[in-house]
């Protein structure tokens, strides 16, 4: 019987429990270079029918005739090719999602991103958005998706993002960057190929590698931390430092940045990341700054926060003879500082696993801006 006192013994009960988050995985992965020879043995057994296609959204870096040989392509799928300039936006998600449900009589079979964060974020993105009401805005958040996503496969040709093993969607919104957030977002299925990571340019492998090794300082620093976000956080840290200072033959150096990247994603799983990460969405949702640099430009700027991994990020650098742009926020004017600001700050889980929970004593929205200000 729920009589009220039963009630109240169940609230009480609750809130005494330690509550365990429940996180999902990736249930397959494929690793090993040439491995996305795969893909449509992989994809064959998942058709649902002959009407219902898969849409492959890749990077236009691959818009030629070589690598539309290589996709296994049947009946009516479609390939969209997608520039990876800008960062993925909720109106380009709802764009993509109402051009397929427009075209096709059934939901496709799946949704295959091939490309870097950008666009396995997108894809991940509208595989929920197709099966699930609204507009991508609706889902930026924590656990606000209802519906399980289309089955979804994430192929990545950069390493760093942590994008094929993360349980979110970062999207740029008409307010707002932030991701969605949910137990439905995660692949189904990756294939890690470190064939792809061939073409990809020394700046944007240092820019997007950083990504990953940034990830393992805030989650091993954080307030947050534990075994489990812990041993994946030490695994990436070692192989970023093999990669950015260690001297590794080129084929070992792209198979262990593309394991770290995957170490260093699986390592916020169960924590979070902090300082910039939450200052570089607001210099992308202001700027259009993409997500790598950003978080180096902003990573320079922090040695009391994180000390050790400031001057190590600088070695790094140096012996990559990498130059960060100057004076990215000479120019803004009071407005623009506000506006990054109030993003930054309305990510209160990065900036608590940062500083603890107090930390809006300790960053003030004065404190924050002289921080932006040093860019």
């Amino acid at each position: 019987m729920k009589t009220e006192n039963n009630l109240k013994r169940q609230k009480t009960t609750s809130t005494d429990k330690t509550l365990f988050k429940n996180f999902p995985m990736v249930p397959r992965v494929v690793f090993g270079a040439g491995c996305f020879s795969q893909l449509g043995d992989i994809l064959l057994p998942m058709r649902k029918s002959s009407e219902a296609p898969f849409i492959f959204l890749v990077d236009d870096f691959f818009e030629n005739e070589n690598f539309m040989a290589k996709l296994p392509l049947m009946f009516n799928d479609e390939v969209i090719f997608i520039s990876a300039e800008e960062e993925p936006k909720t109106a380009q998600v709802d764009v993509l999602v109402a051009r397929i449900r427009e075209r096709y009589s059934e939901l496709p079979s799946g949704v295959i991103g091939i490309g870097g964060g950008t666009l396995l974020d997108l894809a991940k993105a509208v595989s929920i958005l197709l099966n699930n009401k609204g507009l991508a805005k609706d889902y930026q958040g924590w656990d606000l998706v209802n519906k399980p996503a289309l089955y979804h496969v994430g192929i990545p040709t950069i390493s760093g993002t942590g994008a094929e093993v993360s349980r979110t969607t970062v999207l740029l919104g008409p307010e707002k960057k932030l991701g969605i957030n949910s137990d439905f977002t995660t692949f189904d299925q990756v294939l890690l190929d470190p064939d792809f990571t061939k073409t990809v340019a020394k700046e944007q492998w240092f820019y997007t590698g950083m990504d990953c090794y940034i990830h393992c300082v805030e989650s091993l620093t954080g307030t947050y931390l534990n075994a489990f976000s812990q041993s994946y956080g030490e695994m990436a840290m070692e192989l970023c430092k093999e990669v950015f200072l260690g001297d590794i033959p080129a084929k070992e150096s792209r198979d262990k940045l593309m394991m770290a990247s995957w170490h260093g994603g699986m390592s916020i799983a169960y924590s979070q990341v902090g300082v910039a990460h939450a200052m570089s969405y607001g210099l992308s949702y202001l700027l259009g700054v993409k997500h790598g640099i950003g978080n180096c430009l902003v990573f320079q700027h922090l040695e009391e926060f994180y000390p050790e991994g400031v001057s190590l990020f600088n070695k790094m650098m140096a012996r990559h003879d990498v130059i960060l742009p100057k004076g990215v926020c000479a120019e803004l004017t009071q407005n623009d500082f506000d506006v990054m600001v109030n993003i930054s700050l309305s990510l209160e889980p990065l900036w608590e696993n940062a500083l603890g929970r107090d930390w809006k004593t300790i960053m003030t929205p004065e404190r924050l801006q002289a921080l932006y200000e040093k860019i």
